[in-house]
């Protein structure tokens, strides 16, 4: 078993919790029959997704669905004008590389930022990516049996006023913003591009032909 071979996949829009569904059956096709990892690109509908650090109670804004999801981390906005780069990946025999495994998540957007002349930079207390003290890229993994999935979601031109209806993240005060409002305007199919070659990179990847 190959763990570089991954599968590429991308969608205009896909439902957060049928995206969420996909990336557990990758899981299991990965546990019991060795299928290939998956990179997917994709975009989500309006939705707060709480997760398994977060609460309910740092959401404000009732008129958009919420999720309580299993990735890592609090709470956080996906929308159309967003995005979300699921990584599932197996780690066997080092599960417990985890932090090697957002390191680079966080390194697939800093890597594409920087083309774009942006000095994107990590926190060490705040998975993530950060601009200028403002986050424009949240993420967050879950371990299933030895396998990572979940991933980073990247702020190309979302409403950001939706993320003023949660606390972000948990961290009162602290900004979000995007490539839109830092004056960057990029169509969402060559961000992508960019996304896929910094990922492939990164870790390496053997493209398999998808079923």
């Amino acid at each position: 078993m190959n763990p570089n071979r991954y599968h590429f996949a991308r969608h205009e829009r896909v439902d957060y919790l049928h995206a969420w569904d996909e990336q557990r059956r990758r899981v299991e096709r990965i546990v019991t029959e060795g299928a290939p990892g998956l990179f997917w690109l994709l975009e989500h509908d309006p939705v707060y997704t709480v997760g398994r650090s977060g609460q309910r109670g740092e959401i404000r804004n009732e008129a958009i669905p919420v999720v309580e999801s299993d990735r890592g981390g609090r709470v956080t906005y996906h929308g159309p004008g967003q995005t979300v780069g699921y990584v599932i990946r197996d780690l066997r025999p080092n599960i417990h590389a985890v932090r090697a495994h957002v390191f680079r998540l966080e390194e697939i957007v800093i890597r594409t930022l920087a083309g774009f002349g942006l000095l994107a930079e990590r926190e060490a207390k705040n998975p993530g990516v950060w601009v200028n003290g403002e986050k424009i890229a949240a993420l967050g993994v879950r371990i299933r049996q030895g396998v990572a999935y979940h991933g980073f979601a990247i702020n190309r031109a979302p409403e950001l006023s939706a993320f003023a209806g949660i606390v972000p993240c948990g961290l009162q005060g602290r900004g979000v913003t995007s490539l839109f409002r830092l004056g960057i305007e990029v169509e969402r199919q060559e961000l992508e591009r960019r996304l896929r070659s910094a990922f492939q990179d990164i870790f390496e990847a053997e493209w398999m032909e998808s079923s």
